[in-house]
């Protein structure tokens, strides 16, 4: 079995292998992230335009308590990964 790409075609086992192999590293690098962040970091972390976008269009909301405002790292990570088309 293969899989057709307007580029070219792959195996499907070279698929999953090249899936699985970016799953583990981004696995590992988000293992030590914290379930929430402040939106200082988020600022640091993701870049202080890209969250206010992001807040703008609706595509993440804060959690807001008396005194923090947090978002939650895995949505901000998930975000990050999306090709995103600003034209």
């Amino acid at each position: 079995m293969s899989i057709d790409f307007t580029d070219k075609t792959v195996s499907y086992r070279t698929f999953l292998r090249d899936l699985s192999a970016n799953i583990v590293k981004m696995l590992h690098e988000d293992k030590d992230d914290p379930d929430f962040m402040s939106t200082r970091q988020a600022y640091k972390m993701f870049g202080r335009k890209n969250v206010e976008r992001w807040r703008r269009a609706g595509k993440i909301q804060p959690y807001v308590r008396p005194g923090k405002t947090e978002y939650e790292t895995a949505q901000l990570r998930l975000l990050q990964r999306t090709e995103q088309d600003y034209l």
